[in-house]
């Protein structure tokens, strides 16, 4: 299955606002209901170890991502990591929300971020979760490079492939909204209008997680994709990691900047 580049509605800047705030909240609630990037805790707290570091800088966060359930997940008892939230459209509400809810263990950049192009005042290991596959393959690249000539450790995960199984199940994911739309906070009206009355919020549940599927990037692809950067003698792992029965295999990413002298 060949991966196709084609559009996320909710990542459109012709999108309404307000509806991808409240398709950003559902999609928050998702994740932290079915906690599908547990399995990479493990890995991902060895290599924030390796980079020697506890400032996380998270990339394209949407609502928060994986990070209210992972962060206690991933750091040392002793030195408990900082994150920092950072995405293109920045969902403030949410973000503000998080820090508040984790007394500002999780914090967040209020302007706008791109991810092939990082500022340089915000240094840590960078994260993405459910976003590397937005990117064509130039902007990819891009996001790693950047990376590499900040001399910023890197991690990657996709909980999202191009499989027919993981396709299929789009459409029980499409369905979580409707069965808990009522529950998600904060409790808004128009979130019940956009999830009942006209289904705007499942169907970009369904039409986005197949296509996200689509563009998914496999291990071997993104083995390609890091041969090609420049100046580039990092340490890179790349694979896909299992975590317990019924869970989703994650395909993940990790770049760690060569350790200095």
């Amino acid at each position: 299955m060949r991966r196709i580049q084609f559009i996320e509605l909710h990542d459109q800047s012709w999108f309404p606002p307000s509806l991808r705030d409240e398709v950003i909240d559902a999609l928050q609630f998702g994740l932290g209901l079915l906690k599908p990037y547990g399995s990479v805790a493990a890995l991902l707290g060895r290599s924030i170890d390796f980079a020697r570091t506890q400032l996380i800088v998270d990339m394209c966060s949407g609502g928060g991502g994986p990070w209210p359930y992972l962060s206690r997940r991933v750091e040392d008892p002793t030195q408990p990591v900082h994150v920092c939230l950072t995405d293109k459209y920045p969902n403030l509400g949410a973000f503000q929300k998080l820090q508040a809810e984790s007394q500002d263990r999780i914090t967040f950049c209020p302007e706008s971020v791109d991810a092939t192009n990082v500022p340089g005042d915000l240094k840590g290991f960078r994260t993405m979760f459910t976003a590397f596959h937005h990117f064509s393959p130039q902007q990819a690249r891009a996001i790693l490079q950047n990376a590499v000539d900040d001399g910023q450790n890197i991690g990657v995960f996709e909980m999202t492939k191009r499989a027919p199984l993981t396709i299929a199940l789009m459409i029980p994911w499409s369905i979580l909204p409707l069965l808990f739309a009522p529950w998600i906070r904060p409790f808004r009206w128009s979130r019940l209008f956009w999830t009942y009355v006209v289904p705007v919020v499942p169907f970009v549940f369904l039409f986005d997680g197949v296509v996200s599927c689509l563009r998914t990037y496999r291990p071997e692809e993104l083995r390609a994709m890091v041969q090609t950067l420049t100046e580039n003698a990092y340490r890179w792992e790349i694979g896909e990691q299992s975590g317990s029965t019924g869970e989703m295999a994650i395909t993940y990413l990790i770049g760690c900047a060569p350790a200095r002298p």
